[in-house]
């Protein structure tokens, strides 16, 4: 998020950040790319947020609000209306937020999206299981990424998400899809797409996410001109052109399936979480913080995609409870893969370990970039298994 306001403001953007934490307490890069600050006891507090807006933006005119955090888009659009000014309004908002009436305008528009229903309370979501039937994922209507997200293969595993959902939460169950996981990116503006990227998912979010010991990994890849990608970078531009999108970062995920066709997954008005923008920027040794800043501010992407490298990103979990203790095989790691490990970012020793279930960076991560995929992906499956955090 710092680096999107300076993005802003290197354009030469006015930059007015709006916030719950004191001024003082923002990273350096931030505090130097804003020209002004409005702290608010809390973002929640919509009402209260709008009244300091307004106060604001009578003093000095506001001509875009942005947001790249997905559980205050809603704020945002609402605020674009009190302002009435461009960008998503609540209703597209809506669209980019509930996954129900996204999947509803794209199955209208016939996308292929999973079958899916929307309910709530635990007798409904069985109902619903058995229309749908196994296996099934099991979504919150409103959620950020794969949190509380799960897959139910049967009985047993459908009790074990209803219990984690809730009964008071809105939900999607839907189709589970076979196959592999992929991103669809872009920077637009205007409606036109002006940069695009594909991101695969090794394994799975929904698997990844859920079983403790596995080391997620992000790749973003080199070439997403590849044939077999076809389908998917099709499918992207038709959804981001039903859904009216008109210019900022899209992060969609979609999935290749074994017979090679792609389904939609979901779609996010922002750029992706997960370190996914720093990925973007070490495939292809440019700004994309600042080429996001060039389309909003003035409809042009001016940073060059030179697509030199595939990088992935593997977020590693410490083994045991307590506070970080050891780690191991790091200097082996570097010893054999150099200068094509470009990012090292794992907590310190005597930090308390994160919980799992609540961060993807979990312990710390390692990102690694090379031209060649096969020797990306094998760097990637050697810091899965060959790096161990130990925790006490």
């Amino acid at each position: 998020m710092a680096d999107f306001t300076r993005g802003l403001a290197q354009c030469g953007a006015r930059v007015v950040g709006l916030g719950e934490h004191p001024v003082e307490a923002l990273p350096a890069v931030v505090r130097q790319s804003l020209s002004d600050y409005i702290r608010v006891p809390s973002l929640v507090d919509t009402v209260s947020v709008g009244a300091r807006v307004r106060e604001c933006s009578a003093r000095h005119p506001v001509e875009r609000v942005e947001c790249l955090w997905e559980p205050f888009m809603t704020l945002a659009a609402e605020l674009r209306e009190m302002l009435d000014i461009g960008g998503m309004h609540t209703t597209q908002t809506e669209l980019f937020r509930d996954k129900k009436k996204m999947k509803d305008a794209l199955d209208a528009a016939g996308l292929r999206t999973p079958r899916n229903l929307a309910v709530t309370g635990s007798e409904d979501i069985r109902t619903a299981a058995k229309k749908i039937g196994y296996p099934l994922v099991i979504k919150p209507i409103a959620g950020a990424g794969s949190a509380n997200t799960h897959d139910a293969r049967d009985d047993a595993g459908l009790e074990a998400a209803i219990a984690d959902v809730g009964e008071h939460r809105k939900v999607s169950i839907e189709e589970y899809i076979e196959g592999e996981e992929y991103t669809f990116d872009t920077v637009c503006a205007n409606g036109n797409i002006l940069y695009e990227n594909i991101a695969w998912y090794r394994p799975k979010p929904i698997i990844g996410r859920n079983v403790e010991w596995i080391s997620m990994q992000t790749v973003n890849l080199r070439n997403p001109q590849r044939p077999e990608l076809a389908p998917g970078r099709e499918l992207g531009r038709k959804v981001i052109e039903t859904l009216g999108f008109r210019t900022g970062f899209t992060h969609m995920e979609w999935f290749l399936t074994p017979s090679g066709e792609a389904v939609f997954g979901e779609i996010g008005g922002r750029a992706p979480g997960g370190r996914s923008v720093d990925l973007m920027n070490f495939s292809n040794d440019f700004d994309v913080y600042l080429g996001w800043a060039q389309a909003v501010t003035s409809g042009e992407f001016r940073e060059i995609a030179h697509r030199r490298y595939n990088a992935a990103a593997i977020f590693k979990r410490a083994r045991g409870q307590g506070r970080i203790c050891a780690v191991h095989g790091l200097n082996e790691l570097r010893r054999r893969f150099g200068d094509y490990i470009v990012v090292e970012d794992l907590l310190p020793l005597g930090a308390p370990r994160r919980n799992w279930r609540q961060t993807l960076l979990s312990d710390g991560y390692l990102i690694v970039r090379h031209p060649e995929l096969a020797k990306t992906l094998e760097m990637a499956d050697a810091v899965g298994t060959d790096l161990q955090i130990d925790a006490r």
